[in-house]
């Protein structure tokens, strides 16, 4: 039986290496505020990540405390108030096929320590512009002895 020729295997490989560079798309936003999720004990995984918009809601960090004490609201990278909320969902929305706006869901990365006057406000913008499926998003664990 004859020896498998090896020799363009490398070439295979950086190719491969390049494609997936070049066809992953990195979301990250930076956090600005303290996000120490709260616990729940029936938790589940969303299925679809690219379908989900983030609202971050919680005191401003270390590094962003010229902001104030008080729990502030995160839309992507840049501190927002609550009337700015229609239009960041109206944003996310057209930035999406006009297929898939229906299965959006706007996901709530709020602090446990945040104010629950902020997160009803949030609530009552979502309602405003229509968007009522909400993931309240937690850490896995026991919510009693904490």
């Amino acid at each position: 039986m004859p020896a498998v020729n090896t020799a363009s295997l490398p070439d295979i490989v950086f190719m491969l290496l390049f494609f997936f560079m070049v066809a992953t798309v990195m979301r990250q936003n930076t956090l600005m505020i303290e996000n120490n999720l709260p616990f729940a004990d029936q938790v589940e995984k969303l299925d679809k990540k690219d379908l989900v918009m983030y609202i971050y809601a919680g005191k401003p960090s270390e590094n962003y405390r010229q902001y104030g004490n008080e729990s502030r609201i995160q839309l992507n990278d840049k501190f927002a108030d609550v009337k700015e909320i229609a239009a960041f969902i109206n944003a996310e929305r057209a930035s999406k096929r006009e297929e898939l706006v229906p299965y959006l869901t706007t996901a709530l990365k709020v602090d446990s320590d945040a104010n629950m006057g902020l997160i009803g406000d949030i609530k009552q913008e979502l309602r405003k512009v229509n968007a009522l499926k909400i993931n309240y998003t937690t850490k896995k664990g026991s919510v009693v002895g904490r």
